[in-house]
């Protein structure tokens, strides 16, 4: 096996496989045969060749389950990827894999692992669905990406630049999980969560749909060339499936090229104030669920700028925050007085309030706090009772002792923040 770089391609003999072959660029293998395997294919190329046989070697990590155990089958914790691929399809598992191979680490795999990147696949698969609803037969008519107008736009093309960039360089160094989590988080929680809501009402305007189709097209084709290598299957169904320019035949996307880079939609200032807008809406959707009002429920948002050119800022974004924060009434100003009874925060410097009243059933919550509270004691009172039980804590395994004090500490942390709202109501209920 030491032999293995050079004897398969017709060594000793002087072959043109073996003049166009050796040496490879890299190997990949496990640490557990460095020295048995890898260290006797160098010597050996050096010996025989004249010249190492490789430049790089990437360790791989070793797969175990999730609670770390190496798999074995009289152990009885293997996990079949045949039977996985079968049950969730070959790109879950395969990006499920790519995600967790970071060096010198190894792979906790389980089954609910895998279910739950098949989740990230099928975003993909509904968001695909989503766009070619709304392109046409063919691609859209080009647009100047450098120079488009609206923000939103501005923002994803700056940040599918950044994720060219980011992934490029971690594929180079080979950081497949960087790589994969880089795709993961701008499919997941860029482009989806927020793209592809703020282009809808573009898409119902037609003097703003031809722009924000060909971003679209734009993006989700170089997305699509970003994950091929790790969910192969997908991306190549739907890349069929994709519009192509008039006149033009479809092409093969494993045989295109890296997306090349386009410094000119490099947008540091307009993406900022779109994370601005972003914090804005973000920061009303948390208030609605530290209260517990109804996402879909419209509440009423007053917003401090803290200066004009922030304030000229929110006034342009009015319909994005009124449709993505459901709101039913937005007032912009530096002299707005908030109401006593109202929940506030801060973003960017710009003061972000919500008025309580007719939003929230002040009375109704605080009962509901309470019956919450008293379950959460009785809760608490047991998992303190068996950690301060000495003969628990020294006999029972030391896995359990560790989860019920986790347990404890969840308890604590939820006690408090009901306390903390509990009181918010109360305040607020005797301001009104």
């Amino acid at each position: 096996s030491a032999l293995w770089p050079f004897s398969t391609m017709g060594w000793p003999d002087k072959t043109k496989d073996l003049a166009t072959f050796y040496p490879t660029s890299v190997l990949v293998t496990g640490f557990d045969i460095l020295f048995f395997w890898v260290a006797r294919m160098m010597m050996m190329g050096q010996h025989f060749m004249g010249q190492v046989p490789f430049h790089d070697v990437y360790l791989h990590a070793l797969v175990r389950d999730e609670t770390g155990r190496k798999m074995s089958k009289s152990t009885g914790n293997v996990i079949d990827p045949l039977e996985m691929i079968d049950k969730y399809g070959c790109d879950s598992l395969r990006f499920t894999l790519t995600a967790f191979a970071a060096m010198g680490r190894d792979i906790r795999l389980s089954e609910a692992r895998i279910e739950g990147y098949r989740h990230f696949v099928n975003k993909l698969w509904n968001a695909a669905r989503f766009a070619l609803m709304n392109l046409p037969e063919t691609a859209p008519a080009p647009v100047a990406l450098e120079s488009v107008e609206g923000l939103h736009h501005q923002w994803i093309l700056h940040r599918l630049e950044q994720v060219k960039q980011d992934m490029d360089k971690a594929l180079e160094e080979y950081r497949f999980n960087d790589a994969a989590q880089l795709g993961y988080k701008f499919l997941w929680n860029e482009f989806c969560d927020w793209y592809l809501e703020l282009i809808k009402p573009d898409m119902q305007d037609e003097a703003r749909k031809p722009v924000a189709q060909y971003v679209l097209w734009v993006v989700l084709r170089e997305l699509l060339l970003l994950l091929h290598p790790i969910i192969p299957f997908v991306t190549a169904e739907i890349w069929n499936a994709l519009p192509v320019p008039a006149g033009e035949q479809p092409t093969d996307i494993a045989l295109e090229l890296y997306p090349a880079a386009r410094p000119g939609c490099l947008h540091e200032a307009e993406a900022a104030r779109m994370e601005l807008v972003q914090g804005i809406i973000v920061a009303v959707r948390t208030i609605k669920a530290e209260l517990n009002i109804s996402p879909s429920h419209k509440v009423s948002l007053m917003l401090h700028p803290v200066d004009e050119a922030q304030a000229a800022l929110l006034e342009s974004c009015r319909q994005m925050m009124t449709t993505l924060a459901r709101l039913e009434d937005l007032q912009i100003g530096a002299d707005l007085h908030a109401p006593k009874a109202s929940a506030s925060s801060v973003v960017g410097g710009c003061q972000v309030i919500v008025p309580l009243k007719g939003a929230v059933d002040l009375a109704g919550e605080l009962a509901r706090l309470d019956k919450e509270m008293a379950k959460l004691e009785k809760d608490l009172v047991g998992v303190q009772s068996k950690l301060h039980n000495e003969s628990f804590v020294s006999r029972a395994p030391a896995q359990v002792v560790e989860r019920e004090r986790a347990r404890a500490e969840q308890l604590l942390d939820a006690k408090a923040k009901m306390q903390a709202l509990r009181q918010r109501f109360s305040e607020a209920l005797n301001e009104e």
